[in-house]
C-alpha cells in the first residue's frame, strides 16, 4: 500500500493536531490548512494529496462552499473529500453528501471508522 497523504482543513490547531497524530501513527502523511480559502490554494498547486478531511463548520468560508470549489479544481478531479463535522444531526450527512462530501465522519472521530472511511474513498 503507497503511503496516502491526507490534507486536514480546519480551524482549530487542536482537531488538526490530533487528527495528524493518529493519521502519522497510521503511516500517513499529513497537510493542514487552518481554513478553505487557503487549503483552495494550495489544492491549486502540484502538492501531492490523496484525499482531503475537511471541517464543515468553519468562520468564513464553511465546508459546505468549501466542498464544491474544491471539486471544481481540474486537477483535482476524482480526489475524495471526507466531511468531518460535530453536527450529527438527522439530514447533515445527506446535506454533506449533498455539496459534493464523498463520505462523511462525525465529532468526536471514531479511529476506527475514519480508517475505514479513508481506505474506502
Amino acid at each position: 500500500m503507497n503511503k496516502k497523504t491526507v490534507l486536514i482543513i480546519d480551524d482549530d490547531a487542536r482537531n488538526i493536531f490530533a487528527l495528524s497524530a493518529v493519521l502519522r501513527a497510521k503511516s500517513y502523511d499529513c497537510l493542514s490548512c487552518q481554513g478553505a480559502a487557503e487549503a483552495l490554494e494550495l489544492l491549486q498547486t502540484d502538492t501531492p494529496v490523496d484525499v482531503v478531511l475537511i471541517d464543515m463548520m468553519m468562520p468564513d468560508m464553511d465546508g459546505y462552499e468549501a466542498i464544491p470549489a474544491i471539486k471544481k479544481i481540474q486537477k483535482r478531479e476524482g480526489m475524495p473529500v471526507v466531511a468531518v463535522t460535530a453536527q450529527a444531526m438527522v439530514g447533515d450527512r445527506e446535506k454533506c453528501l449533498e455539496s459534493g462530501a464523498d463520505d462523511y465522519i462525525s465529532k468526536p472521530i471514531d479511529v476506527d471508522r475514519l480508517m475505514r472511511v479513508l481506505q474506502e474513498v
